[in-house]
């Protein structure tokens, strides 16, 4: 092979210099000569070594490649001639790297392999590019872990350590917030929901004992807090102030997020304890007299997070004693009962009153309730029912179904007594 000149630098497709040509099929499927120099080949690619060693000055080096990597393969030409402190600044992006990173391995270069790993591994990616990686690296064996290191499975200590330390700012337990407290707040419970969600792949985190106790803390935490604040007000002098409902609102708020995790985590039923706790409290404070006009917002919801207590109570996700089922629907049905023509009878003056208790929620809360006496004892409901019966608003919710089924079953339990006792009076007597 002819040398190159003594003291020139060797360049790729200079003509004079050249010792060596590669033939390439370029874009348009034609073949593409490129003039090229043994000495860079054989240092920087062990696929051009071998091929050298068995060539005579008049043969060129034959490469197939596809119309969809032929620019990465004059890339890597490109890349041969350069000083590997310029790799990384040459890539330019995750699909050029991945692309020269295929033929680097096919060409066995190891320094510029190397440098399109040390980039891919620190480079950020949108979501199309990590789809992108993730389908090379199955292609390149061993050479991706260091790439897929940022989206490898973590050790569960450390998932339960990020988990928990998301709780307590979703719960705001954490001390005081940052001035982006909300806006993390809000994040920290949208990613809490992910990790617990169980869709085709596994939940994230695996709900133990540890965390458990954490999350019953924070539980306890937030009905603490609602329940002192909620407490301030009847101390409040200005009542209709709106800065004083929404901090009230926003630990509803909170409360109600609890009760659409905790399901997930089997820890319904503390919610549920707590929430009967302090139902007592929370109703003498919210009918007392100085609240009567005011905290629309506030009542209505409360009767939304009382819907799901009573959804999971009446529906048997969250089994407790009958004493238990019956404290809590003759504390929250009057007020539901009372509230809901309030709040129609506001809409009906203020056609821009926003506090209503829309059709959805209507229903699903008369359905919980139907449910939830259907399965008391026979005269825990005979006394709701006449109760209800009795009321000047009849109207809602309608029980009707469940005075029915009352009455059928309490026909039905007479007439088996009446026949058990006929049989005992007939049975004969033997001395």
């Amino acid at each position: 092979m002819e040398s190159t000149r003594e003291h020139e630098p060797c360049r790729l497709g200079v003509r004079v210099t050249s010792d060596v040509r590669l033939c390439l099929l370029n874009n348009e499927g034609r073949s593409e000569l490129f003039y090229c120099h043994s000495s860079i080949l054989t240092e920087k690619s062990k696929f051009f070594a071998e091929k050298l060693s068995s060539l005579d000055s008049t043969t060129c080096i034959e490469i197939n490649c596809s119309k969809l990597d032929y620019d990465h393969h004059v890339k890597l030409l490109e890349l041969l001639y350069l000083p590997c402190e310029s790799h990384l600044g040459f890539y330019g992006s995750v699909k050029s790297a991945l692309g020269i990173l295929q033929v680097a391995i096919a060409f066995q270069c190891e320094e510029i392999t190397h440098s399109c790993v040390q980039y891919l591994e620190a480079i950020p990616w949108d979501n199309k590019e990590e789809e992108e990686i993730m389908e090379a690296a199955s292609k390149l064996g061993p050479l991706a872990v260091p790439i897929l290191a940022r989206i490898q499975p973590v050790d569960f200590t450390v998932a339960k350590s990020v988990f928990v330390s998301a709780f307590h700012f979703a719960t705001s337990t954490a001390g005081p917030c940052p001035p982006f407290g909300e806006e993390l707040k809000s994040s920290a419970q949208e990613q809490i929901e992910f990790m617990l969600r169980e869709d085709e792949d596994m939940p994230l985190i695996t709900v133990d004992d540890e965390v458990k106790s954490v999350v019953k803390r924070g539980l306890s935490f937030m009905f603490s807090s609602f329940e002192s604040k909620l407490s301030s007000l009847l101390n409040e002098s200005d009542l209709a102030s709106k800065t004083a409902e929404a901090d009230i609102l926003q630990g509803l708020s909170d409360i109600d997020w609890m009760s659409d995790i905790l399901p997930k985590m089997e820890l319904m039923k503390d919610f549920v304890a707590m929430w009967a706790e302090t139902s007592e409290n929370i109703l003498g404070i919210v009918e007392d007299q100085k609240l009567k006009s005011v905290m629309w917002g506030l009542k209505l919801k409360l009767i939304e997070v009382c819907g799901k207590v009573l959804e999971a109570v009446g529906y048997g996700n969250v089994i407790l004693p009958a004493d238990f089922r019956v404290q809590i629907l003759k504390l929250w049905l009057p007020f539901i009962r009372k509230m809901k023509p309030l709040l129609d009878s506001k809409s009906d003056e203020e056609a821009s009153f926003p506090y209503k208790m829309d059709e959805d929620l209507c229903q699903s809360i008369e359905g919980a309730i139907v449910s939830f006496v259907l399965a008391l004892p026979s005269n825990d409901q005979a006394d709701i029912l006449a109760d209800w019966m009795k009321a000047e608003q009849v109207k809602y919710p309608d029980l009707t179904e469940a005075f029915e089924v009352w009455c059928y079953r309490t026909k039905s339990a007479k007439r088996r007594l009446t026949e058990t006792v006929d049989e005992v009076d007939d049975a004969p007597i033997s001395l």
